[in-house]
């Protein structure tokens, strides 16, 4: 049988949605591409994302750029991969408000994403109570974005790989990444890996999408970027009628997310799924790569979600999951070429917002890579901001 050759035009770490995606739009901008991952595909930090598309949560400025970009190339990618093969629901998010104080906090917020591009509507306890019968009838009011949407994460990376795949790439899982390949002036020429069929891969670029891993292999490039895992807790409910029928989740859970606090930070979210069942998150505290389940976390979780949705109080819980945001200190991801290690490209550091934003990083990458012009300026996401700021 003809063995794969080892040589490509770019080499991506990490099948996680984000590495997915960084196949997906290498491969369509003509680029031989090859995934290396040490698990299965999705089976890293995808697997323990609830599949969020979100521009409501993001802040003006330039992730809430991104996120718009990555929005309407979801859709794109969606439509392009088939019908429901990625469980694409553009469901909206609607945002509560339970007190006039928090009401006004978020009309500051939407006038600002408004401003960006973002369809952002102020509503009052009827519009709310309209677009969610269940919700609480304690709640002041909100705000309604019909542009969040949703996929199922995993789906989402196999499918985006498949038609990579399609294209021309290749992926090697179950193999790690031990090491890097330079020529006598400092540049990556590729990776050494564990695998004896494959020990090394060559190629010009490596793009490091390792989700919450992606700081050690950073390290083993000689270019660190402080990307830590930020663990949290997911509920899922028995199947039901629908019940839920956008994203929802409380004011709070924005600040929540632009939040440096290493402890324990809980604001609820919860939506419904095509299987019925209903997901309850979100927790955030660092703690390493402690996967031991906590008890109290669920119950706070628990209890916020039937503030929110009294309902949920009669029922029955299913199971719950854990998995780890790859978290950085500024809340921004690290996009782009690392001038520190030349060849090294960075896609990495979304912390929550990895699957919604990987279709705009992809993107953005195969632009760099091919010498187009991005869609947007990749500065504000450069790798060694954060020895700049230490300087």
């Amino acid at each position: 049988m003809t063995q794969p050759s080892t040589r490509y035009d770019v080499l991506i770490v990490g099948a996680g949605v984000v590495g997915a995606a960084c196949a997906y739009y290498c491969t369509a901008a003509g680029l031989r591409a090859a995934v290396v991952e040490r698990g299965a595909v999705g089976g890293g930090t995808t697997s323990g994302g609830e599949g969020n598309i979100l521009v409501s949560d993001k802040e003006p400025g330039p992730e809430l750029e991104l996120a718009l970009l990555a929005s309407r190339l979801w859709r794109e990618a969606a439509e392009e991969l088939g019908p429901g093969a990625v469980e694409y629901e553009a469901k909206g998010g609607v945002v509560v408000a339970g007190t006039e104080e928090t009401a006004q906090g978020l009309r500051h917020l939407t006038a600002g994403q408004r401003d960006m591009g973002v369809d952002a509507v102020d509503i009052g306890a009827d519009a709310l109570f309209e677009l969610e019968p269940q919700v609480t009838r304690r709640a002041v009011g909100g705000a309604y974005y019909p542009q969040d949407a949703q996929v199922q994460p995993v789906l989402a990376a196999a499918h985006l790989l498949r038609r990579a795949r399609e294209r021309g790439a290749v992926v090697y899982t179950g193999t790690t990444v031990t090491g890097f390949v330079r020529d006598r002036h400092g540049a990556l020429t590729g990776v050494r890996t564990d695998a004896a069929g494959t020990p090394v891969l060559s190629a010009p670029s490596v793009i490091n999408a390792a989700g919450t891993w992606a700081g050690q292999l950073a390290e083993l490039a000689g270019a660190p970027v402080p990307v830590l895992p930020r663990k949290g807790f997911v509920l899922v409910t028995e199947p039901l009628p629908r019940a839920v029928r956008h994203k929802v989740y409380t004011a709070e859970y924005v600040a929540n997310v632009a939040s440096g606090d290493a402890g324990l930070e809980t604001s609820v979210v919860v939506e419904g799924t095509r299987a019925g069942t209903v997901l309850i998150g979100a927790s955030r505290e660092r703690v390493g790569f402690d996967r031991s389940f906590s008890l109290p976390v669920v119950r706070r979780l628990a209890a916020q979600a039937i503030g929110v949705f009294p309902f949920l109080a009669e029922v029955a819980l299913l199971r719950t999951y854990l998995g780890f945001r790859p978290y950085c200190p500024d809340h921004l991801p690290v996009i782009g070429a690392d001038p520190r290690a030349p060849g090294l490209l960075h896609a990495c550091g979304h912390e929550g917002a990895g699957i919604g934003l990987a279709t705009a990083t992809g993107r953005l990458l195969a632009q760099r890579l091919t010498g187009q012009e991005p869609d947007l300026d990749l500065t504000p996401f450069r790798p060694d901001r954060f020895e700049e700021a230490a300087a």
